[in-house]
C-alpha cells in the first residue's frame, strides 16, 4: 500500500512522514493554507533519503511552469489537481518521472480517467483538497485505472475501511494526520501508516511494463 502524506510545509514535518514510513510526501504549490515556496521545498527536499517520492501539488497552471516547478523544487513528481487536459497532463508526463491526476468523487470524466496517461489516478472529495468524506462506492472500479490513489477525509480511524471497501493501489492524507493546518501531528502520522499498511499487507505492484517504479533509484 501506497502511502502519501501531503501538505508538507516544513523539513520536520518532511522527516518525520519519512521516518514513520510514509513513501511519498507532497508540497502544495497551488492556493492553500499549505501552500509553499519552490525554494523553501527545494531545501527540504535535498534533506529527505533518495528513494522517498517528492510530489508537487499544482492546480491550473500551465504545463510548462508545473514542469520549470518540478525540475526547480528537485522533485520526483507533480501532481495536477484542477481542470488540466489529457495533452497537459501528456506533456508533463513527458518531463517528470511520475505524474499523478486528481480528478473529484463526482466528477464525470472519471468514468474516462484512463485517458490521461499518467502514473496514477487520485480520487478526492467534490471539493478536492477540502479534507472532507464522500461516499466511497464513487471511487470504486473506476475503469481501466491500474494505479488509483484514494484522498478525502482519510485518517488513521477510516483509512483502513477505505482501503477494504476500494481496494485502492495507495492512499493520500493531510488534514487527517494534523494537529493545525500545515503542522502534522507524529501520534496521527504514525497511527495512519499503521493502519494503512494493516488493511493491504501485500507488497507493492512491481510491474517492469509500469511507465514509472517508485522503487528505483532517482
Amino acid at each position: 500500500m501506497f502511502v502519501k502524506i501531503c501538505g508538507i510545509t516544513n523539513e520536520a514535518d518532511a522527516l518525520l512522514a519519512v521516518a514513520m514510513g510514509a513513501d511519498a510526501v507532497g508540497f502544495v504549490f497551488a492556493p492553500s493554507p499549505r501552500q509553499v515556496a519552490a525554494g523553501k521545498v527545494a531545501e527540504i527536499v535535498r534533506r529527505l533519503p533518495t528513494e522517498v517520492i517528492t510530489v508537487g501539488v499544482f492546480r491550473d497552471n500551465l504545463a510548462e511552469r508545473v514542469v520549470e516547478v518540478v525540475h526547480q523544487a528537485g522533485l520526483r513528481a507533480a501532481q495536477l489537481h484542477g481542470a488540466e487536459s489529457v495533452e497537459d497532463c501528456a506533456y508533463v508526463a513527458e518531463r517528470v518521472p511520475m505524474v499523478i491526476k486528481a480528478l473529484a468523487a463526482n466528477d464525470p470524466g472519471l468514468a474516462e480517467a484512463s485517458r490521461y496517461r499518467v502514473d496514477a489516478v487520485l480520487v478526492d472529495a467534490p471539493s478536492p483538497g477540502s479534507g472532507q468524506l464522500f461516499d466511497w462506492r464513487l471511487a470504486e472500479g473506476v475503469p481501466g485505472v491500474r494505479r488509483l490513489l484514494l484522498a478525502g477525509g482519510l485518517n488513521a480511524d477510516n483509512v483502513g475501511e477505505a482501503i477494504r471497501r476500494v481496494r485502492p493501489w495507495g492512499v493520500d492524507v493531510s488534514s487527517g494526520v494534523e494537529s493545525s493546518p500545515g503542522h502534522k501531528d507524529p501520534r496521527k502520522v504514525r497511527a495512519f501508516v499503521q493502519a494503512a499498511r494493516a488493511a493491504a499487507p501485500e507488497p507493492y505492484e512491481t510491474d517492469a511494463e509500469a511507465p514509472y517504479d517508485w522503487q528505483e533509484e532517482w
